[in-house]
């Protein structure tokens, strides 16, 4: 990682209160590494910690923050921890998280926070608590006005140092609406986001992109579906921003990040990979790097990082939870911010 300024302003969001977000939140600011970032603040609820923290001293030899000693910017919510109701997360959970994401964002804008780190959320608590929004993402878009972004999840590989880096073209939507939401306009915005990206954030000058196949055998020639004959082969070969491989098979695309990711074999590796739909690219990643891998959400006026997993309900309040991805997600956040593109950038 690059050395990061100590004047870095970070804003850590709660998540869901009865999820694994404030246990890791704790165990991961305890971290020295990751406070060296700069001024981490927690925006949530300083109640939930505190009840967390009591909790976890008897359950967990694993070091944790003093919620004591830690900066949180207190929301305006009346949500309050009891331990009996971890891991039964429920429509005031949802509203709480949804505060905790909301009065981040607002702050960032406002100039207080110049990245902000995501605790996971229950999205469909949130839809019970009726904020009608697929995820974290969204509502990051809208409320900062960014009508191009997208979801890429990065990682460093402990073994060789390269970096896995994929971009999601469609997310949060049913399979069965993937074929009809993917347009040519939609894939070349992602392009050019993603090239954008590659430039400022990666200094990646000439970017080599891999883009998978929408059917099986990237259509087979047309025999397994017909989007690659129709239009994306030929998107594919006249984008002009970069150079483009594909579409590919998705089945035999992720073999050489694979090799790459355990500095293994010698086969050509691009500097992003493309994958159509949510599972296409969410499965590799997390097969590769679950506790390594972390969500940057490309295209808004500040950076946006958060841990590639859910709020482990299931888990909750046990003291098992691992906080490798929140670290990740914490040290490329306050990395990121310390491109120069970046720094130029950001106000």
């Amino acid at each position: 990682m690059l050395p990061v300024s100590p004047a870095a302003q970070l804003a850590l969001t709660l998540g869901d209160p009865l999820g694994i977000g404030p246990e890791i939140i704790l165990k991961a600011l305890a971290e020295p590494k990751v406070q060296a970032c700069g001024q981490i603040t927690v925006v949530g609820n300083r109640q939930v910690l505190e009840t967390t923290y009591q909790l976890l001293k008897e359950r967990t030899p694993t070091p944790l923050a003093d919620p004591a000693h830690l900066c949180i910017e207190e929301c305006d919510t009346d949500f309050r921890l009891r331990p009996s109701h971890l891991g039964q997360g429920n429509p005031d959970s949802g509203a709480a998280s949804f505060i905790y994401l909301k009065t981040a964002i607002e702050q960032t804008l406002q100039g207080k926070f110049q990245g902000i780190i995501t605790a996971p959320i229950a999205k469909y608590l949130w839809q019970q608590a009726g904020h009608s929004f697929p995820g974290q993402t969204e509502v990051l878009a809208q409320l900062s006005h960014a009508e191009h972004y997208g979801m890429m999840f990065v990682a460093r590989s402990p073994w060789s140092h390269w970096q896995l880096r994929v971009l999601l073209a469609t997310t949060h939507i049913p399979l069965r609406q993937v074929p009809a939401i993917l347009t040519p306009a939609l894939l070349r915005a992602k392009l050019d986001l993603l090239v954008g990206s590659l430039h400022q954030l990666f200094g990646i000058a000439d970017p080599r992109i891999a883009v998978a196949g929408l059917n099986p055998h990237a259509g087979e020639q047309g025999q397994l579906g017909q989007e690659e004959q129709q239009w994306l082969t030929q998107l594919l070969q006249t984008y002009p921003k970069a150079r483009i491989w594909g579409p590919l098979p998705a089945d035999t695309m992720w073999l050489s990040p694979a090799q790459a990711w355990y500095g293994a074999g010698s086969a050509a590796v691009a500097d992003a990979y493309v994958a159509l739909y949510h599972d296409q690219g969410l499965i590799p990643v997390k097969m590769l790097a679950f506790d390594r891998a972390v969500n940057l959400t490309i295209g808004l006026p500040f950076i946006r990082t958060s841990p590639d997993h859910g709020t482990a309900f299931d888990i909750a309040g046990q003291g098992v939870a691992r906080a490798d991805s929140l670290k990740q997600a914490i040290l490329w956040a306050a990395e990121l911010l310390n491109t120069p593109a970046t720094m130029k950038k950001l106000p």
